[in-house]
């Protein structure tokens, strides 16, 4: 198994680091590189989970491959760009985006088929999710009559920020928020349906896009378990939560050590990423429909 690679480092330049990428600026494109950083109730924890950020770019590119909207995906070569001399591509190769750059909307365009997460704890308190309102008497993990549209703002630190539909207007304008809910609206449908003929629901996600050339496309990542709740088909039952392919070892493991999750998480036990490797593998062969390369 490949050693966690939680930074990267190109000569002479200096990246924006995200909580799992770093991203490099060559003029009109960005190199985008998914580390195998791993985040847990918003801090970045000192270990990380080997090949998570070929997972998250391998899995990226598939649905890229599949989805009915324009993107930001040129290559996944990293010498597509002109990299500075002596940088050692070989950790790069596998986890690394050439992008488009585009003009970033400062709204998360969120998409819930099923009522989990902020949006189950939303609903209790209100019978609303982001000034939507559902029926009464659902249950958590309830798939809902038809998908909603609940966008959130996009936070530096700390969580993002559920906000409803009229809110996203005047942030980014009527035209271009009924655009993004379209788009994320029909993505959903997309990979919902793929994903269940593959014995995965996907419970609800999250887009990000960016202007290119006066019009929205689909930046980041696309529909990894970072950004979406995937549950194995076979183990749905409404009522409670469910198993996810996503990062819940790493969650559980940390609600039982006493931290305090107001300083300096601890570092995660070997079998603790071990798992979680094992679950985002899953994922993506599931998904993807053949091994993963790097195993």
């Amino acid at each position: 198994m490949n050693a966690a690679y939680t930074r990267s480092d190109l000569p002479g330049m200096t990246p924006r680091r995200g909580k799992v990428r770093d991203v490099y600026d060559f003029g009109d494109r960005l190199l985008v590189v998914a580390t195998d950083r791993i985040s847990a109730f918003d801090w970045v924890l000192p270990t990380g989970i080997p090949d998570k950020g070929r997972v998250l770019t391998q899995l990226s590119a598939v649905w890229f491959g599949l989805l009915p909207v324009e993107h930001h995906l040129l290559s996944l070569d990293p010498r597509d760009v002109p990299l500075p001399a002596g940088t050692d591509v070989d950790p790069l190769v596998g986890r690394s985006m050439v992008v488009r750059k585009a003009q970033v909307y400062p709204v998360e365009c969120v998409v819930r088929g099923y009522l989990s997460g902020s949006g189950w704890k939303e609903y209790r308190q209100s019978g609303e999710v982001c000034g939507v309102r559902l029926p009464a008497g659902l249950r958590e993990s309830d798939r809902l009559a038809q998908p909603i549209f609940t966008p959130a703002t996009k936070e530096e630190s700390g969580h993002d920020i559920n906000i409803p539909f009229e809110r996203m207007v005047e942030i980014v304008g009527a035209s271009v928020a009924e655009t993004l809910r379209a788009k994320s609206l029909l993505i959903y449908a997309t990979a919902r349906d793929y994903a269940a003929a593959r014995g995965i629901l996907l419970a609800d996600t999250k887009f990000e896009f960016g202007d290119f050339e006066g019009r929205p496309i689909v930046i980041d990542e696309v529909l990894t378990p970072d950004s979406s709740r995937f549950w194995p088909a076979a183990q749905y039952a409404p009522g409670k939560g469910q198993p996810s392919f996503d990062k819940q070892f790493v969650r559980d493991w940390l609600e039982t050590t006493g931290w305090d999750k107001n300083s300096p998480p601890p570092s995660l036990p070997d079998q603790v990423a071990l798992k979680t490797r094992a679950k985002y593998i899953e994922a993506y062969e599931l998904l993807a429909g053949k091994p993963f390369p790097w195993k």
